[in-house]
């Protein structure tokens, strides 16, 4: 859970990484800082990227965006399904987590040797397992042992007709590399790379995967998803210690809950179940593919009609609807466990699409965003009182209302009340003391500069323009927000600190040592 955490500290960062390295590669061009300072001088940039992306929408619905990179003969894509945790029944959170592993499973055609032998197993699993549940709750121990052994013996048989990893070892013996994917509370995306003449190959593969999924070795991925939220959440005590915090800041909104589920909600959980939330939300219309690198967008609307033409049109899918209600006071909750004590602190802010969200990532790059940042140097360096101490927007999500979190490991020797304070001054005098001109200019400078650093590639264009166009409408709104960076002023980050970084608006959490 912390290191999705952490991923996220640097999120305006990679914004701009990937909006730069886009017009690098094009054209050959390295703005300099200066340069990529510069509104007037950026835009001719700007104009020559457009004209390099293609978009089209198929008659179903479904929308492509094609980044033309003829510098190398690779193609990253990327599938954006717009449904993450927050989308979840109650009751069925994880499952959008779940159906991610098992989008890497197979059709019936991929990953089984004889798929109509196969399907038998595995219907009869899934009346077993609804069985068993039964049995359980009736508190019949001798019905539940005899139908856990038939179980084990129906999921054995099951097994011996799949061909383990069988769309992962088609993808690496056609040159294929990268292949992941990844849920977040707001989204889930499929992504990997292929050579330039295997452009049809992604296209039959990725149609075939979300045309006619199986969701074979169900109950196997439910073990592998439940040690994974022992190892993130259970047994993490930062982990848990977030996990408590989103509930406790959140009272309404499904962002309070965790994007990997509940141990009893993954527990639960039926194929039916995954079924079914997948035939609502990986619709056309809900889905967004984002191809860039060495491709002819002809060839790709031509070839997108054969393949992903094949879905039928359905409805879209509903959105959320829950609005958060205002905080009022503050809220703070404490929780023991043997580790190094952490101070959290986290504030309600507006989603992605606020006209003031770029005025938030700058806030949390003079907070936080390297070693020159006022955190680090007040905490880490003058006072070490803390080992580190960070801050980021976008928590757990953007495409709603979240929070801004900021977070701190205490030294040695120095207890959670002192870096909580010392946190909640630093983030306190941006209210009452206007930044420099000198050191907000340091910040666009240093964002700008790190990505001339780090640079990505093309995945990263991939996903950044996915990204956007399903939150926000538009792929174009990713020059809408890099002005808006360029353009917040003193006044704008004193302002919008003064409306944030309020008592009633803050949650705490306080995770001490045991001993403590």
């Amino acid at each position: 859970m912390f290191n999705v955490v952490k991923k996220n500290i640097s999120r305006i960062g990679q914004k701009l990484l990937v909006l730069l390295l886009i017009l690098a590669l094009i054209w050959g061009l390295t703005p300099n800082v200066a340069t990529a300072d510069s509104d007037t001088s950026i835009q001719p940039y700007l104009s020559r990227l457009s004209d390099r992306i293609t978009e089209f929408r198929l008659s179903n619905g479904m929308k492509f965006i094609v980044l033309e990179n003829h510098e190398a003969p690779v193609i990253s894509f990327v599938t954006y399904a717009n449904v993450g945790g927050v989308d979840e029944p109650d009751g069925k959170t994880g499952v959008a987590h779940f159906l991610e592993h098992l989008a890497f499973k197979g059709t019936k055609s991929i990953g089984s040797n004889n798929y109509a032998l196969e399907k038998r197993f595995l219907d009869r699993l899934d009346q077993l397992f609804a069985e068993i549940k039964t049995a359980k709750a009736a508190g019949d121990e001798a019905k539940v042992a005899k139908l856990t052994k038939e179980f084990n013996q129906v999921k054995s048989q099951a097994n011996s007709f799949v061909k383990q990893n069988h769309y992962g070892q088609i993808v690496d013996t056609a040159g294929g590399v990268g292949l992941n994917a990844a849920t977040s509370a707001d989204y889930t995306s499929y992504f990997y790379s292929f050579p330039a003449n295997k452009l049809e190959l992604w296209m039959s593969l990725e149609s075939e995967r979300f045309l006619e999924p199986v969701f074979r070795q169900f109950y196997q991925e439910k073990q592998v998803i439940l040690e994974e939220r022992r190892l993130r959440t259970d047994n993490s005590p930062i982990g848990k210690t977030i996990e408590i915090l989103l509930d406790t800041a959140f009272t309404s909104h499904p962002y309070k809950r965790p994007t990997i589920g509940y141990d009893e909600d993954i527990r639960n959980l039926t194929r039916d179940d995954v079924r079914q939330f997948f035939n609502i939300y990986y619709t056309p219309y809900n889905l967004t593919i984002a191809i860039a690198g060495d491709v002819n967008p002809k060839q790709v609307k031509k070839l997108a009609k054969a393949y992903f033409g094949r879905f039928p049109k359905k409805p879209k899918p509903p959105e959320v609807t829950t609005i958060e209600p205002t905080q009022t006071e503050t809220r703070e909750v404490t929780v023991n466990l043997p580790t190094q004590p952490w101070y959290l602190e986290g504030y309600h802010i507006p989603a992605l699409t606020h006209p003031d969200y770029p005025v938030y990532e700058v806030i949390a790059d003079i907070l936080s965003n390297g070693r020159t940042s006022r955190l680090y140097q007040s905490l880490v360096e003058k006072q070490q009182i803390a080992l580190s101490a960070q801050g980021f927007s976008g928590f757990p999500g953007d495409k709603y209302p979240n929070l801004m979190l900021f977070y701190a490991l205490t030294a040695p020797g120095h207890n959670i009340e002192e870096v909580g304070t010392a946190l909640r001054e630093q983030i306190e005098l941006l209210t009452t003391q206007p930044v420099t001109k000198a050191e907000l200019n340091r910040v666009k400078t240093q964002i700008k500069a790190s990505l001339l650093k780090t640079l990505d590639s093309n995945p990263g264009m991939a996903r950044l323009l996915a990204e956007y166009e399903a939150k926000t409408g538009s792929w174009r709104n990713i020059f809408r927000d890099l002005e808006a960076i360029s353009a917040v002023t003193e006044e704008d980050i004193q302002r919008v600190a003064q409306s944030t970084f309020i008592p009633e608006n803050r949650t705490i959490a306080k995770l001490l040592s045991v001993n403590n």
